[in-house]
């Protein structure tokens, strides 16, 4: 596949395709996991994007590498995300849990 990728130049085309995908899929990720958990789920996209950054640097295929490297820093800017999205469901630019307790900030 790479070899492919290589001999055409589609590498950074696939991922920069791939990239576009993996933020546009972490987006309602955030707004989801703010809605019912809301910011106290930080932990777990710090442990994802750790866990990503491990599989980066383990994987030796440079698509792959890039593609697990891409999805370990968009899980890293979650958590600042998540705090963000917060804030704007304080501000009403989205809709507030009813069955959370939690102060929002």
């Amino acid at each position: 596949m790479i070899d492919f990728l290589a001999a055409h130049n589609l590498t950074g085309l696939t991922i920069g395709i791939a990239t576009f995908f993996i933020i546009g899929f972490f987006h309602p990720i955030v707004i989801k996991a703010e809605y019912y958990w809301g910011t106290k789920c930080w932990w777990i996209f710090l442990i994802a994007g750790i866990a990503f950054v491990v599989l980066s640097i383990m994987i030796k295929d440079i698509l792959l590498s890039t593609i697990a490297g891409v999805i370990a820093f968009s899980c890293f800017w979650s958590i600042l995300e998540i705090f963000e999205q917060s804030k704007r469901v304080a501000k009403g630019w989205f809709p507030a849990n009813p069955k959370r307790t939690e102060k929002r900030k």
